[in-house]
């Protein structure tokens, strides 16, 4: 029997650096989904696609100054230590980077949550007819009972040689029903919209996408695959990530080109190839135009920098 897709955010971890070392599979973890990562101690500017439910971040070790801005907009600083959790709810895609303070390994739990999590609690709650509320966003609050339900999800997905379906099932719906019940936002309360692509059709997409670097995209094949019109597929897609296919397929090949020129000896004309550039001038066009510095500078900086975003400014503030 096939699994449903869980959640979008299940493509996260496709632009975090790091390593994921624990993931939630199987029956167990219908409508939520649970990951733990390790992170380096710099995380360099990364766009995050956006996810339609609400995501719960629990900082388990080490000590971090992370940034985050709108596409374009102003950075906002945080100081994360451990215990800290985020609720993040918007729609949009938004800008990471971080960088670690101290000598502890850097740590993180995700917990994304399906909505129709929230719309069993809602309907609880509120009655038959509500559907899954809009709620607030935190920034690295305590709060010991959403801590509670996360470490039992944990203590699960580490400990457990197999989940069982009805406990994860029953904490994530536990969890849902306290969201709801206490951040629930009753001064804006729209409700989830369909403006971007649901979480399956998003994963096939992309793996489309990871798939075809070398050789290209066609839009209209994008769309076919999850039944589609070309200009409506064109329009959610740019709702999870905030670019046109096209233009996200680019920025694909670029990362995975940054990818290569810091971490293999391969030379740039073989780099631009494998990322579907046979002429090494027009990869190298792209790639300023992208980052800012062309391949061979791109390669010389990362070797004694490794992470050309400025962070003096918050070290020292």
């Amino acid at each position: 029997m096939e699994v449903p897709p869980r959640t979008s955010a299940e493509e996260h971890r496709k632009y975090f650096p790091g390593k994921m070392i624990h993931l939630g599979e199987g029956p167990a973890w219908q409508n939520i989904l649970v990951e733990i990562h390790t992170r380096p101690a710099v995380g360099k500017t990364m766009l995050i696609p956006a996810v339609a439910e609400p995501q719960l971040h629990w900082q388990i070790s080490g000590h971090v100054v992370c940034e985050d801005r709108e596409l374009g907009g102003e950075w906002n600083t945080h100081l994360v230590e451990p215990g800290a959790l985020f609720l993040i709810t918007s729609p949009d895609p938004y800008e990471l980077r971080w960088k670690s303070t101290g000598p502890d390994p850097i740590v993180v739990m995700h917990a994304t949550i399906g909505l129709p999590l929230f719309g069993r609690a809602a309907k609880e709650l509120l009655g038959a007819s509500a559907r899954a509320p809009q709620l607030k966003e935190f920034n690295g609050i305590r709060e010991p009972v959403i801590v509670a339900f996360l470490e039992m999800l944990r203590q699960e997905l580490c400990e457990q040689k197999e989940a069982s379906p009805s406990f994860v099932q029953g904490i994530a719906q536990s969890l849902a029903t306290h969201l709801v019940r206490a951040y629930r936002d009753d001064e804006n309360p729209r409700h989830h919209r369909a403006t971007s692509l649901p979480a399956f059709h998003l994963h096939r997409v992309l793996k489309m996408m990871e798939v075809s670097l070398d050789q290209g995209i066609n839009i209209g094949e994008l769309a076919a695959a999850i039944k589609m019109s070309e200009s409506h597929f064109s329009r959610l897609f740019k709702g999870n990530t905030g670019f046109s296919p096209s233009q996200y397929f680019i920025r694909l090949r670029m990362s995975k080109s940054q990818e290569l020129l810091r971490d293999t000896s391969k030379p740039i004309i073989e780099i631009g190839m494998d990322v579907g550039y046979t002429s090494p001038s027009h990869f190298a066009h792209v790639f300023r135009k992208e980052t800012g510095l062309s391949p061979h500078e791109y390669r010389e900086r990362t070797k004694i920098d490794v992470s050309p975003d400025d962070f003096s400014r918050i070290a020292t503030g």
